[in-house]
């Protein structure tokens, strides 16, 4: 396993990390134990996930796995997003922060989380009151470093200089949807973290399956697929994304190594990716996707690879999850 620094901070993170959001869905209890233990057998240790994964299903079951190992991993999870029907029970406001705190703590059974980031941007608080509340969790020792999710460019950017001018721990960290089929962050995200030491962590990788080659057509859902689960993700499924998954196929095939490897030793060479988290309902897609650590893409390959998916750094982000 390959590490590096989460950001400009001095934490390291294997550079594949482990997404949890199947935990307690399409992935049970055994089998997501199953998947952590062999995540840690690969030396991954950046597990992350959040505070409305499967309800609350995935903080719990890491919570249980980890009993007796969590000094081994760094954990992150998140909130901000709604979590109810109250109108405070979503958000980055100091009432809606602190309280989702101490439920992920407890449910994660820990005292403390490597990584608290704010699921999306908040136009509702100000960022102030944000920064001010996660400087407070940094000190009482709860939080070690915080990060953003979701933010555009200018958001981002705008809490680093409250943080500066005020004095208060920034933003080490940004998760944003990042891969061959969406370039978008490339635009002024990329440009904005390589000027200011923020590590991004991509989210949405493998194009939720599409660059995996498991989907052919945008009519035949494969067995425990994301597309059969959950029935909106179809509208990802169009000509343009099923093309590009099958041009991504057949480089692998020259290659010797599956889609999904070579969409994630893509993104391991592209500048200021601190880790790329990747989801598994069951431990052999893991220990698959795993293989991307020691893929080495030469300048031809990368060339094409960046033709097949120039469209894709244009128009809409394939995922964007922000407040209603």
């Amino acid at each position: 396993m390959q590490y590096r620094r989460l950001g400009q901070s001095g934490l390291h993170v294997s550079i594949l990390g482990l997404g949890t959001n199947a935990f307690g869905k399409r992935a049970d209890y055994e089998t997501s134990k199953q998947i952590i233990h062999h995540a840690l057998d690969q030396g991954i240790n950046f597990i992350d996930t959040a505070n409305i994964y499967a309800g609350t299903e995935s903080e719990k079951i890491i919570g249980q796995v980890l009993e007796g190992s969590r000094h081994n991993v760094v954990l992150a999870t998140k909130a901000g997003l709604v979590r109810g029907a109250g109108v405070n029970e979503r958000g980055s406001s100091r009432h809606h922060l602190m309280a989702e705190l101490e439920g992920s703590l407890k449910r994660l059974k820990t005292d403390y989380v490597d990584l608290y980031q704010i699921h999306t941007f908040d136009p509702a608080t100000p960022l102030e009151e944000t920064l001010r509340t996660l400087e407070d969790m940094v000190r009482s020792g709860k939080v070690r470093y915080i990060g953003a999710s979701n933010y555009f460019a200018w958001e981002l950017m705008k809490a680093i200089g409250i943080s500066e001018r005020l004095g208060l721990n920034r933003f080490v960290s940004t998760q944003v949807s990042y891969s061959l089929a969406d370039r978008t962050p490339e635009a002024e995200l990329v440009p904005m973290c390589l000027d200011q030491g923020v590590g991004i962590i991509p989210y949405f990788p493998l194009a939720g399956g599409i660059l995996s080659g498991k989907y052919s057509s945008s009519n035949q859902a494969p067995e425990g697929s994301r597309a059969q689960t959950d029935p909106s993700f179809g509208r990802f499924l169009n000509d343009k994304t099923l093309t590009l998954g099958e041009e991504v196929n057949k480089l692998s095939e020259e290659l010797g190594c599956t889609p999904s490897v070579l969409s994630l030793a893509w993104l391991m060479h592209q500048p200021v990716i601190s880790t790329v988290i990747v989801g598994a309902a069951r431990a052999g897609q893991l220990v698959e996707n795993s293989r991307s650590v020691a893929l080495q893409l030469d300048a031809a390959t990368l060339a094409r690879l960046d033709t097949l998916s120039k469209p894709f750094r244009y128009g809409d982000p394939f995922a964007l999850y922000r407040l209603p």
